[in-house]
């Protein structure tokens, strides 16, 4: 006995850039929110239009600057005041200020790592595999084709009244997504 394949949503494929937009402001103001959008460039209206939600990476970068000038400090601390203290003209062991480009720099190295890795994690990169490459008709959006897709995710998503709904966007065409 077969089982259908869960839905992962809608996908509906437009012609040009101005009618994808247009959609995303449509199904966002019919309540819409959890939808994703492809062109084969980058549109800048679209990030508004679908309503995306800020991120949480400038706060990673932070908490990776943060621990990288503690860091870099406290090993330079701990080398010249507890491992290998060398007093050299009756300087204190603890001189700060000598430490200062170094603990710059580890602030900066991982803070520039925290936003690599926090971006890939955000974004859920690598993905080699999204439920939208089932849509045999998705290898035009890096070519001249615009999608907008509506996943079943979204708590006002119904099967049959979102195809209505995006019907009702003159789409090209629109494909039910198996997850």
């Amino acid at each position: 006995m077969k089982t259908s394949p869960a839905v992962f949503g809608l996908i509906a494929e437009f012609e040009d850039p101005t009618s994808l937009v247009s959609a995303a402001h449509q199904a966002h103001d019919a309540g819409y929110r959890r939808m994703d959008a492809y062109s084969p460039f980058p549109i800048e209206e679209l990030h508004e239009a679908i309503g995306a939600r800020h991120t949480r990476l400038p706060l990673i970068v932070l908490i990776g600057g943060v621990c990288g000038c503690i860091g870099g400090f406290a090993l330079q601390y701990w080398a010249s005041t507890i491992v290998y203290p060398i007093n050299v003209a009756g300087k204190p062991l603890n001189s700060w200020p000598a430490f200062i480009p170094v603990t710059f720099e580890c602030t900066i190295l991982v803070a520039a790592l925290s936003a690599v890795l926090g971006m890939l994690a955000l974004n859920g990169l690598p993905m080699p595999y999204h439920p939208v490459f089932n849509v045999p008709r998705f290898a035009l959006a890096s070519r001249n084709r615009f999608f907008l897709c509506i996943e079943a995710k979204d708590p006002q998503f119904d099967l049959e009244s979102t195809r209505r709904f995006l019907e009702t966007l003159n789409p090209r065409e629109v494909t039910t997504v198996a997850d």
